[in-house]
């Protein structure tokens, strides 16, 4: 008898899926990457919320406000051009400003990442306690841009104050430094030097990764310290150097609370410490003239970015990289 075998439903061959099966996987693959797309913008967001209402918003009103004549109490009033004439044309105290802050810039700068790259070189080569030192000259850059350590430090070269008592022992009677124009500019400029701690660690995390078979090469070709650090060391460390170069740039364009501190918020004595920022504050929210300080705080954006500009593209002659052949 013969018995009829089930119908076997008949599968395509092991390794090779049929068509459907490719097109669903073909769809997947292509919806992943939009899944992830999606996903990242979800993470995203909040960041992206808090730029354009927090910082966008505020610049485009900024923008707007350099513009008008506005004092706080009124509705702003269209003036076009008036503010930035009158600050180029006719504001004798605006020009002062901006030549205090050029002349803080050009000593502050240089100065802070000369004794950060110092302290960071000796710093490198000591064995034991490297944390401890390294936490100790990091404090200040904590510490010294609060408003306490600021008074602190005009106490410090206050008439009658730690400095101007130690020089007197030396028959040397300053009356004061932050009391004198020629020296009150340097009390500010010598506060920020005292917050070299952040450059120092990044010139001390570059130190690290420089190779120690350059040196042993450059110390058997007869190099001596200084042939080594000009050899080695520096255009080892050039791109640590040109990143705090314009980080430190960029801050003290926008220094403010120790002038403010120093001077007793207003600029003196004889403007010598009449920063752009302190000035830009006494228009602004001393003076109510909210228009004119808006139109202050675009031209500084415009120059801090023309600063930056160069400074970048002066490093293509002196910064070196490793992935350069």
């Amino acid at each position: 008898m013969n018995v009829e075998a089930p119908d076997q439903q008949v599968s395509p061959p092991r390794g090779r899926p049929d068509s459907e099966s490719v097109a669903a996987d073909s769809a997947t693959a292509r919806n992943r990457p939009r899944r992830r797309e999606g996903a990242a913008w979800v993470f995203l967001s909040p960041w992206l919320l808090g730029a354009a209402v927090l910082t966008l918003t505020p610049m485009l009103v900024s923008l707007y406000l350099s513009f008008t004549q506005y004092d706080l109490f009124t509705a702003p009033e269209w003036v076009g051009l008036d503010n930035y004439v009158h600050m180029f044309t006719s504001d004798p105290r605006y020009w002062r400003s901006a030549l205090n802050t050029l002349i803080y810039v050009l000593v502050a700068v240089p100065l802070q990442l000369a004794v950060a790259l110092a302290v960071a070189l000796a710093l490198n080569s000591i064995g034991r306690g490297k944390g401890f030192y390294r936490s100790a000259f990091y404090a200040p850059s904590l510490l010294g841009a609060s408003m306490s350590i600021a008074l602190v430090w005009r106490a410090l070269f206050n008439d009658g104050g730690t400095v101007d008592d130690l020089l007197s022992t030396f028959g040397i009677d300053m009356g004061g430094w932050v009391n004198q124009p020629g020296w009150a500019l340097l009390v500010v400029a010598l506060l920020t030097i005292w917050q070299f701690g952040a450059p120092m660690v990044i010139f001390l995390a570059g130190l690290q990764q420089v190779p120690h078979e350059l040196y042993e090469a450059a110390e058997v070709d007869g190099a001596g310290r200084m042939r080594r650090f000009l050899s080695v060391t520096l255009p080892m460390l050039s791109p640590v150097l040109f990143f705090n170069l314009v980080l430190q740039t960029i801050q003290a364009f926008q220094v403010f609370t120790p002038a403010f501190t120093v001077s007793g918020g207003r600029g003196g004595p004889a403007d010598s410490t009449l920063f752009y920022t302190l000035y830009l504050y006494d228009r602004g929210f001393t003076a109510s003239h909210m228009g004119y300080a808006s139109a202050m705080a675009w031209v500084l954006l415009v120059v801090i970015g023309i600063v930056t500009a160069l400074l970048f593209r002066s490093a293509r002659s002196w910064v070196f990289y490793n992935d350069k052949g």
